[in-house]
């Protein structure tokens, strides 16, 4: 049984997909387990598909099991972000709601017409509108931070620049990763919350093909990367209460 650091991750599917597809959380190839493992502690996940920094506040607000892990954490790791970032020419609002049309043929072929057509929207709309406004992404994240340092002002605080993709369901557009990431590198010296340059971690790793064949996930490799770097930048916060056990990678911003 672990007895160091006890880590409470938010994230996207980015924590839980690996090459062939989503995994059980407590999958040790994942990052968040293989990060808590450098440290000698054990991880909690709390993420879904698709999820950005909105979704990571209703989290914290809305389920009490994250308040129970909210009390116990030795630190919290907002791994989000990256979803933000991605193009949606349907508001959100819209694309999340295609999932309760009835009946469920209706379902079946307006999803489909709309997945066929998002690569070529993507493209036409040169990536805009984005899942969420950059300006966005940093409220919901710096009022998470917010909250936790209002119940727990020692409560060490990291997080993570977004990543890239090649991803041919999005036609290969990332128009608005570059503002979403200088904005959080800005609130990251504002907040004093460290934050991984994830795709100096794993940004070869994913736009050279070697991640999941979506363009967006990684493979087993890209995990044990983003884990090392992860625990390397999380060690210093924690102090004396753990250290990592192995060497590590990545830079922090």
């Amino acid at each position: 049984m672990a007895t160091g650091p006890k880590l409470l991750v938010f994230g996207d599917s980015l924590s839980f997909h690996g090459p062939g597809g989503g995994c059980a959380a407590d999958d040790p190839r994942l990052w968040p387990n293989i990060m808590a493992e450098r440290l000698g502690g054990s991880a909690e996940l709390v993420a879904g598909i698709g999820w950005n920094a909105r979704d990571v506040w209703w989290a914290l607000t809305g389920d009490p099991r994250v308040w129970a892990d909210v009390r116990r954490a030795d630190a919290v790791v907002f791994a989000v972000g990256s979803m933000d970032t991605l193009p949606s020419p349907l508001p959100t609002y819209l694309r999340v709601g295609l999932r309760y049309l009835r009946p469920d043929r209706l379902r079946r072929m307006v999803r489909g017409g709309y997945l066929a057509a998002q690569p070529h929207l993507a493209v036409a709309m040169r990536g805009r509108p984005a899942v969420l406004p950059p300006k966005l992404t940093v409220c919901y994240l710096d009022t998470a931070v917010g909250a936790l340092r209002t119940l727990r002002p020692d409560l060490p605080i990291a997080g993570w620049l977004p990543s890239v993709h090649r991803a041919a369901s999005y036609g290969n557009v990332h128009t608005a990763r570059a503002e979403t990431a200088a904005r959080l590198a800005a609130w990251s010296a504002r907040a004093a919350v460290p934050l991984l340059d994830l795709p100096e971690v794993v940004g070869e790793h994913v736009l050279a093909g070697h991640g999941n064949a979506d363009g967006m996930h990684w493979g087993w490799a890209g995990h044990d990367a983003v884990g090392a770097a992860m625990a390397a930048l999380v060690t210093p916060l924690l102090g004396e209460v753990g250290a990592p056990t192995t060497g590590t990678r990545g830079q922090a911003t």
